[in-house]
């Protein structure tokens, strides 16, 4: 199976704390590591981790509050101090050109790549990236600034071809990805095989959704139908829920709630606020709602299996 991995590198809010490092994650697909958000101490946690710096080519930047995005002139810097010479692609709210073009021009300046900073409009639902693997689409969050958040889908792959059956019907190779593609055979003796009998079906395509700072946001709910994967904040416990409401944030229950009512496979929660010293009480309160929730922390890895057909 090819890869779909998640990796935390911070799972912490703005205050510091001597336990969690602010927000930023990587997503492995089929060895392309895609960032979202990427707070100070990223590049630290992403050589903790194990990950490859020249297997990084797209980073997305849910919104433009330093504890997302103060990280990312240090990142790119490393880089070039690497050697790297492929582009970088930012995909980050509108005023993120304004923002981070002259740190890049001050802090990275006569860097052997480009970097490319694809503005987004948080006010609308879109789709800012694809390739052969992996569909990206930002959607609006409610927070004090303007925020997205992002829903990375596996691109669904061609059924398998049954290899018993090509070599007993003897088809040429040539012919094997329009049989993938949905056609039949018929040998030279008039008898037909459908496309159903030479192939097996492809797992399901994968999906991972990330919510990430906002209050809860219901009208998302139907785009996230179904994610096998949902990482939403949980910033508070439902003791402080009018601090979470007048910060624009949400409460662990509020984020379990958003799961259940889009019935994902599963919930991570992050974005601790600094209040909490053991995050089992913002845990308890989810799981009342939503019985298959996470705990994020720092350097966690979850591989993201297709559901079962």
């Amino acid at each position: 199976m090819e890869k779909f991995e998640l990796t935390i590198l911070g799972c912490g809010s703005a205050t510091p704390t001597l336990k969690h490092l602010p927000t930023s994650q990587v997503l492995n697909v089929r060895e392309k590591l895609f960032m979202i958000d990427c707070a100070e101490g990223t590049q630290l946690q992403f050589r903790r981790a194990g990950l490859r710096f020249n297997h990084l080519s797209h980073i997305f930047i849910s919104h433009l509050h330093g504890d997302h995005c103060l990280g990312l002139p240090g990142l790119i810097s490393t880089l070039a101090l690497k050697g790297r010479t492929s582009d970088i692609h930012v995909y980050a709210p509108i005023g993120a050109e304004a923002l981070f073009r002259p740190l890049f021009e001050f802090f990275c300046n006569g860097i052997p790549f480009e970097i490319y900073i694809h503005e987004i409009d948080t006010n609308v639902v879109a789709e800012v990236y694809t390739d052969r693997s992996l569909k990206v689409t930002a959607f609006p969050l409610t927070h004090r600034m303007p925020t997205c958040g992002f829903l990375f889908q596996e691109v669904g792959v061609l059924p398998h071809i049954r290899r018993d059956m090509i070599d007993f019907l003897e088809i040429p190779n040539c012919y094997i990805q329009n049989i993938k593609q949905g056609e039949g055979w018929t040998t030279p003796e008039g008898k037909f095989y459908p496309h159903e009998a030479l192939t097996t079906p492809s797992e399901p395509p994968r999906s991972y959704a990330y919510c990430s700072d906002t209050r809860p946001v219901v009208g998302n709910v139907p785009l996230l139908k179904g994610v096998d994967l949902l990482f939403h904040e949980a910033t508070f416990a439902e003791a402080e829920a009018g601090r979470a409401k007048e910060t624009f944030h949400s409460t662990a229950k509020q984020a379990a709630s958003i799961a259940q009512a889009a019935q994902v496979r599963q919930l991570l929660i992050g974005h601790f606020s600094a209040r909490y010293t053991d995050e089992r009480l913002l845990l308890d309160e989810a799981r009342q709602v939503f019985e298959h929730t996470t705990l994020a922390k720092e350097l966690l890895k979850i591989a993201i299996s297709p559901r079962t057909q």
